[in-house]
């Protein structure tokens, strides 16, 4: 009798698959990951879950999951979200989570030298500058490529990013940081508002009218949280607790998965943000599908693996 193998896992910093579904129920079926639509039709419907090339499942509205998928999906190693509407809290009465598999047989090292720098005052201010001045760089870089800014003449200019390097070279605590973030933050939605032609503000979306502004605030929500997904994922697979954060506060839950999608928010999220959020005709899952194609495309989740080890391991 041949013994039975289970297939390969992918690595989690290759794999190809962000979902968000909502209204939909998560279970195992023949030894398959699938989920059953709520349509209300008299034939049920499943459809498969490739779980072993899947980062991240987010959850959204009317959903659940059996404890056998729940465990499957543990064994491929996938980070599983529970959110609001479209992919975010902002409509939900509880805060998101994520569910995040673990094993005794994880990498330990990663940990070991984040906890190390992390102790010391002025080594995690350094971390934290050397993610800022990484960030800096992959937006530099990232938007220079955009065919969409480039066609509209949109570019970032070198003033702004160096201006953010100095404030966090110079920085003298992580507040310091934070301020000039805000400031950067600022200076980035000015350039795009101005490139796409309309005024904005940023805040959370909770209106439902179908401005420019409004949309595009929307798909920033919806965005941002698929980066924290993907945040989520590279500090799970690197061992890495998120209780040891290097900005957004060391009392904050999830900090740390903050600080890393940072590193992505504004070179990919926020352009396609304002792309797409002038159409008044884009809906949500549009947005959702250009963004996880173009994470996709960009590597993202392996760019965000190499950098956190890479903050952990330098001296």
């Amino acid at each position: 009798m041949s013994q039975h193998h289970k297939p390969k896992q992918i690595m989690l910093s290759k794999r190809a698959n962000i979902f968000y579904l909502d209204r939909v129920r998560i279970m195992q079926k023949d030894e398959r990951l699938v989920y059953l639509a709520q349509s209300g039709a008299d034939i049920q419907q499943y459809f498969n879950i490739p779980e072993r090339n899947t980062a991240v499942l987010l959850l959204g509205k009317g959903s659940s999951i059996t404890d056998a998928a729940a465990r499957k999906l543990a064994e491929s190693n996938v980070v599983v979200g529970f959110c609001g509407s479209g992919g975010t809290p902002i409509f939900s009465s509880v805060d998101y989570c994520f569910l995040v598999p673990h094993s005794e047989y994880g990498p330990t090292e990663y940990m070991q030298a984040w906890a190390k720098k992390w102790f010391d005052d002025e080594k995690r201010l350094s971390m934290a500058r050397s993610l800022i001045q990484t960030r800096i760089e992959y937006c530099q870089a990232t938007w220079a490529k955009n065919s969409a800014l480039v066609m509209k003449g949109i570019n970032l200019p070198d003033r702004i990013g160096e201006r953010f390097s100095t404030y966090a070279t110079s920085a003298t605590s992580a507040q310091d940081i934070l301020l000039a973030e805000a400031q950067w933050a600022k200076s980035l939605y000015a350039v795009l508002a101005k490139g796409f032609g309309f005024d904005f503000s940023r805040r959370p979306s909770e209106a439902k009218t179908e401005s420019g502004q409004e949309k595009t605030n929307s798909f920033l929500d919806h965005g941002n949280y698929l980066a924290y997904g993907l945040s989520a994922v590279a500090l799970n697979g690197l061992g890495i607790s998120y209780c040891f954060p290097l900005l957004h506060g060391k009392t904050r839950r999830g900090a740390l998965v903050f600080d890393v999608a940072d590193l992505v928010k504004d070179a990919v999220v926020m352009p396609l943000a304002f792309e797409m959020g002038k159409s008044a005709k884009t809906k949500d899952k549009d947005f959702r599908s250009a963004l996880i194609e173009t994470m996709n495309d960009h590597g993202v989740l392996d760019f965000i693996f190499q950098t956190v080890k890479r903050i952990a391991e330098e001296n």
